[in-house]
Parts: structure tokens; sequence; C-alpha cells
């Protein structure tokens, strides 16, 4: 499988939010139909199937890829690195296993953008010795803010780490003063190296978590779509220029000459259709 056989959106640094938005509103698989579309490719090699798992997932890097943004390189090009894996996770997907692919496809995701990472980012001797390496890798996820770390901060970082107080502030200030390498200073220590892939990941969030929580804000925007197309159209022009145009509402007698009607007619037609909103919004849930 490659990206040009998936057709996945296009992705570049400019179209960096369209692409978000897009993915975003393609529909999650059901566990019955991955299971139907895992079988299709396992056994039939369906590239439709794989197609059809892929872009219901890609949701899903975007998460994970917002989580390696703070290593100076294109949130574009890292979603599109996770995208690679998440092909890889897809291919070697088994449907018999019970496990469903978005847990599954975490790890080829993550895997992929710790390799892009790897590759390119440059060497500057900031972690010259395994301590220093381990210090600099946790550092970025242990710092509870994005400023300065307090004399407190610095004395539980030197304790969770077994490190000296004195080279948690040295190395927060490499890390705020220059770029940084994650590939090793010198050969001497190459075989005392710990590779920095176990310290890549920002424990803090739970991408699997974070794709639950925008599935549903995905399925509450679609409700209220849903919603809004139930209504005829003079009911949805009152709804929406009364309730969703955010500076810019209109109000009962202004309603009221548009359609030459009275404003308390307006008002009977927005309860009606308040009404009928809450129905189809329940039928929604209902259907989901």
């Amino acid at each position: 499988m490659t990206t040009a056989t998936m057709n996945l959106p296009a992705l570049s640094v400019a179209s960096i939010e369209n692409y978000i938005s897009t993915v975003n509103r393609i529909p999650m698989l059901t566990p019955e139909r991955e299971h139907e579309l895992g079988v299709a490719l396992k056994t039939r090699g369906d590239l439709n199937a794989a197609s059809e798992m892929v872009m219901s997932h890609l949701r899903l890097v975007v998460s994970i890829a917002r989580n390696y943004t703070g290593y100076g390189l294109p949130h574009a090009d890292l979603i599109q690195e996770g995208n690679i894996g998440l092909m890889k996770a897809v291919k070697r997907f088994d449907p018999d296993r019970g496990v469903r692919l978005v847990s599954f496809a975490v790890h080829w995701i993550k895997a992929e953008i710790h390799e892009y990472i790897l590759k390119n980012w440059r060497i500057v001797k900031v972690a010259t010795t395994k301590a220093q390496r381990k210090l600099f890798f946790n550092l970025r996820s242990m710092k509870p803010n994005f400023g300065t770390l307090s004399p407190s901060e610095v004395k539980e970082v030197a304790r969770v780490l077994n490190v000296k107080e004195t080279d948690v502030s040295e190395m927060e200030k490499r890390l705020t003063g220059q770029e940084i390498s994650l590939e090793p200073a010198n050969d001497d220590e190459e075989s005392n190296w710990v590779s920095p892939i176990a310290y890549l990941q920002d424990a803090s969030v739970d991408p699997v978590e974070r794709l639950v929580v925008m599935q549903k804000e995905t399925a509450a925007t679609d409700g209220m779509q849903a919603a809004l197309d139930s209504l005829d159209d003079r009911s949805r022009r009152i709804i929406e220029t009364r309730w969703l145009n955010e500076g810019e509402e209109k109000t009962l007698h202004e309603l009221a000459a548009e359609f030459g009607v009275s404003a308390e007619r307006i008002r009977q037609i927005e309860v009606k259709a308040m009404q009928k909103m809450k129905l189809a919004l329940k039928d929604y849930d209902a259907v989901r």
C-alpha cells in the first residue's frame, strides 16, 4: 500500500487546518464494519477495504502527531509520517485477534514519527553523557508548563530522574537556548547510549482517549447539522439568524419584516423549530 493508493486528503503546511477539518469529518468505523473490512483485506487483499480503514483513522494520526510538535518540526510533516505508520498498521492488522485497529495502530504511528524526528534533528552537543540524555528526553514532558522551572520543580525533577539539581537547571538552559540533537554526540559512548525513542513519547495525553473526545465533538457537530437539515427553509433561516450568526443575530422584529409576518409569529416558528431540532438530535444519537 502506498500513499497514492490510499488517496489521502492533500496535506501541506498552508492547508493543515483544512486537512484536519476534513479528516475529522470522516466517520469512524463500527466494530462490525472494521472486522468486515479487516477480513476483506486479509483474505482477498481488498485495497478498497484498506483505504476505508486508513481514512477512518486519519484523525488518530493528527491527535498523536500533535504531541510531537515541540521538537521544532512541521506538524504537517509529522502527520504525513504518522500516516505512513497507520498504513503499515492496517496492512498488518488481524481482525480475528479481538483488538481494535485504533489500539493496534498507535504503536506503528508513533514508531514512524519517532524515526522521522531522529533522522531530521542535527547534532548539537547538549547531552554528552547517558544521564544527560535521559534528562534531556524527559525534561520536556516533565515540565508542568512552558515557563522556567521553580526551585521546587527542579528539586522534584532531580529526585525522579536521580540526577543533580544543577544538572536539571543546566539542561533547562540548554533546551531553551538552541536546537537540540536527538543523536549521540560522539561514538565513544555508543555502547552505553540509551535509545531516545524510549523518552520521546509524551505520556501526559492518551491518543485513544483524545480520539474518543474528538469523536464526541464531531458527533455533536454532525448532530446539529442533521437537526438543521430537518427544518424547512424558513424555520432554518430563523434559527440560524437568531442563534448561529454570532455578532450578527437578528431580532424577532427584523425577521418579522423579512418574512412579512408578526414578531409573535416568528417567535412561534422559532419555538416549534427548536422542539423539532431536539427530537432530531435524539434520533441522531439513537441511530449512532
